[in-house]
């Protein structure tokens, strides 16, 4: 399993403009689509809001991938 890190900036980032800032896809449209396939896991949860607001402490999980999101 691939582990990233991902640094919050603010209070949130939207989930499908994570996937895009670490590299999952392409664009946040392209991060859309992946939630809306249901493959998006927030804290062991499916995930199908594609602009749910992700904060520190939380770990996203696509496929092999997880990434856990830290306060900056």
């Amino acid at each position: 399993m691939q582990q990233l890190e991902f640094k919050l900036n603010g209070e949130y980032v939207e989930l499908n403009q994570l996937l895009k800032m670490v590299g999952l896809c392409d664009s946040g449209g392209a991060g859309k689509a992946l939630v809306a396939e249901g493959v998006v896991f927030v804290d062991g949860q499916v995930e199908l809001r594609k602009t749910a607001k992700i904060r520190a402490g939380s770990v996203v999980s696509v496929g092999d991938v997880r990434i856990s999101v830290l306060d900056q």
